[in-house]
């Protein structure tokens, strides 16, 4: 099957040689747009796999060319995904800077279009995933339900969503009374109509150290047109309250994980993460001193070592796994 190909900004994503993107299609009716990233001077006897690279919250394929460019040079193709509601993928409401979703449980139709997308490709096997931040709930619900990868890994999942203890409460309230009453579309409280790297200044920002990265990530947000995109919509955050409760009731995947976690994270909820590795059958947690939020687009020595702990990990398991935690 052919695949119509979509705008992709290499000058931009940085990334290796070769990259391209394409839209696919939802069982739901949704166009998504899915890049490609091919490993480098690859042959039969060098290839090693593919990874899965499940974005964030607010992100887009081009922010992770530079990390792919260190993944292909290992030997492994890469495929990452705008999902529904962000990037250039199509937007869920008429104000196209709200961040939406009807329900969580929605993103495993972006999922399996992408797994489609990758077997008609014949993306090379095994199968890795790598997720962040909300890419990290979207990630592990698939796994759960039975994506078949060999390994996996996350980077700063999004098990839980940080809130002050006084305040959870009403973040529950606000966004379920808010969703009944017909306000679901309604940005939630507190957060601003515009991409937060196109408007914060980079001192004190939550998400990197390294300002090299911010530059980056802010010149494809400004250069790109229709990428940028605010905060949630009340039923955005009503659902993903709820995803992350349902998702930390459930047991952990028979897959080999390895998590990284900034010890300077103050976006997803820390001791959710503790609490599932510690749980996770012979899983790994690794805590990275002075990182933020996006352990990927951190400083070269925080990157790097998680980059290289990454290829490491995929390539000490090679057999992709086919059980989950309800046996699919």
């Amino acid at each position: 099957m052919q695949h119509k190909p979509a705008p992709f900004y290499e000058d931009l994503c940085e990334g290796p040689e070769g990259s391209r993107a394409f839209w696919i299609d939802t069982v739901d009716d949704l166009r998504l747009r899915v890049a490609h990233f091919p490993a480098q001077h690859k042959t039969d006897e060098t290839a090693r796999g593919t990874i899965f690279l499940f974005p964030g919250r607010t992100e887009y394929v081009e922010k992770y060319g530079r990390n792919a460019v260190d993944f292909t040079a290992a030997g492994l193709d890469v495929l990452s995904i705008d999902w529904r509601g962000q990037g250039l993928s199509d937007r869920m409401l008429s104000d196209p800077l709200i961040g939406h979703v009807n329900h969580f449980e929605d993103f495993q139709f972006d999922v399996r279009a992408m797994v489609a997308f990758a077997e008609e490709i014949e993306a090379p096997k095994p199968w890795y995933l790598l997720a962040h931040s909300m890419g990290g709930a979207i990630g592990l619900r698939a796994l759960m339900e039975g994506m078949d990868v060999a390994a996996c890994a996350f980077s700063a999942p999004m098990w839980g969503i940080r809130i002050q203890p006084a305040l959870r409460p009403a973040a529950w309230a606000i966004s379920w009374g808010g969703r009944r009453m017909g306000f679901g579309h309604s940005m939630a409280p507190g957060t601003k109509p515009a991409a937060f790297v196109a408007k914060e200044p980079f001192q004190n920002n939550p998400l990197t150290t390294d300002r090299d990265m911010w530059d980056y990530i802010k010149r494809q947000t400004l250069a790109i047109e229709g990428v940028q995109l605010g905060g949630p919509s009340l039923t955005w955050l009503n659902e993903a309250l709820r995803d992350c409760h349902t998702l930390s009731q459930m047991p952990s995947p028979d897959i080999p994980c390895q998590t990284y976690l900034g010890l300077d994270e103050t976006i997803v909820n820390v001791d959710s993460i503790r609490d599932r590795m510690s749980q996770w059958p012979g899983g790994i947690l690794i805590e990275e001193p002075g990182a933020r939020h996006e352990i990927l687009m951190e400083r070269p020595d925080i990157r790097a070592r998680m980059t290289q702990g990454c290829i490491d990990f995929f390539g000490q398991h090679t057999a992709p796994q086919i059980k989950s935690a309800h046996g699919a």
